[in-house]
């Protein structure tokens, strides 16, 4: 589903990452495939194809539904709630 507006405007900050990788894998020497952010609040967070799968559990615990991805060359938000790009 690929959702036109976004859903939660007041949530999506102008935000940048605040540490060079997955900030909960890198204090525990666990690896990450992709790194993603938290417009909200600016935290970094490691994709679903992570074996800690950061992202997930920052949306349950703080309750910001969208991520941004960090990778080169990607440019796209995702909205866990609704299950779409926004």
């Amino acid at each position: 589903m690929i959702v036109r507006t976004n859903p939660h405007p007041d949530l999506v900050r102008p935000a940048t990452s605040r540490a060079l990788g997955r900030e909960e894998c890198l204090a525990t020497h666990s690896p990450w495939v992709h790194l993603r952010l938290c417009p909200t609040c600016g935290h970094d967070d490691c994709c679903d194809s992570s074996p800690n799968r950061h992202s997930h559990r920052h949306v349950a615990a703080d309750g910001h539904p969208i991520v941004v991805s960090l990778e080169p060359g990607e440019d796209w938000r995702w909205c866990f709630v609704h299950e779409a790009f926004v």
